[in-house]
């Protein structure tokens, strides 16, 4: 595997951060190395935040902000009008987006035409979860792309972190929506 860098897109209050966090802690659970840390601007709901993770075989040095992504993830649609969300992809890094659309159209608004998978996590969510929280939503679309961790490990991660939080129910409903972006991502 080497080292993965990863950059999340999204707003304040998406769930970008716990995201991040779960991906991370699925990976530790695999006895692999992580960096993971969001990075806020204005902190209010609706700002745009990114959040960062490293995961590698091997320790990690670099400290700072992934300005280099192997993979992008795009939580709100909304922030690909804004562009820069693909700034510094490396040439064959991948593009996940929360997209309505088939990902000819997100090809055509990402302008590139490879290795960009769209899945419609917010439908996805609102369907299962009951409204529309993309984040674990997201989860299954990157464990189907990119393999970095195993799709049960984000599982028993989501259900060890959240069920705490969110309650039994709310949790399972939540891997309902991970399993099927995991199916669905284009």
């Amino acid at each position: 595997m080497s080292t993965i860098e990863i950059r999340w897109h999204g707003r304040g209050g998406q769930g970008v951060v716990t995201a991040n966090e779960i991906l991370a802690g699925a990976a530790l659970r695999e006895g692999k190395f992580i960096k993971a840390f969001p990075e806020f601007g204005p902190e209010r709901m609706g700002a745009p935040i990114r959040a960062f993770a490293r995961i590698s075989d091997r320790p990690i040095t670099v400290h700072s902000q992934v300005y280099f992504p192997d993979v992008v993830l795009i939580i709100d649609p909304t922030l690909l009008k804004a562009g820069k969300v693909t700034d510094g992809l490396k040439e064959g890094g991948g593009v996940i987006a929360n997209y309505p659309d088939d990902n000819a159209k997100l090809m055509r608004a990402v302008g590139r035409s490879e290795n960009v998978h769209a899945v419609n996590a917010t439908k996805i969510a609102v369907e299962e979860i009951g409204r529309p929280m993309t984040n674990t939503a997201m989860l299954g679309a990157l464990v189907k792309v990119t393999n970095v961790v195993n799709l049960d490990t984000i599982i028993e991660e989501m259900r060890d972190k959240m069920s705490g939080k969110l309650g039994k129910d709310a949790v399972e409903r939540n891997i309902k929506a991970i399993r099927r972006a995991y199916e669905e991502v284009q």
